[in-house]
């Protein structure tokens, strides 16, 4: 391995930065969707009724709250 293939500190730490992003920005769980509904053969749904979808989960369902 290379001296230049190895990433930085710096380099580790913006690449962390962007997976945490990626992470509560709901863009993974996106991601995992669509990748579900190409496995099972489905079209997926708009982004925009997903995270409807989600809202309405969250909002309906005492469970996902803390209080």
């Amino acid at each position: 391995m290379s001296a230049t293939s190895v990433p930085g500190p710096v380099a580790r730490a913006v690449a962390g930065v962007r997976w945490y992003l990626h992470q509560i920005s709901g863009e993974a769980r996106w991601e995992e969707y669509v990748d579900r509904c190409r496995e099972d053969g489905r079209e997926p749904m708009s982004r925009r009724a997903y995270e409807r979808h989600r809202a309405d989960v969250r909002e309906h369902h005492a469970s996902s709250r803390c209080c």
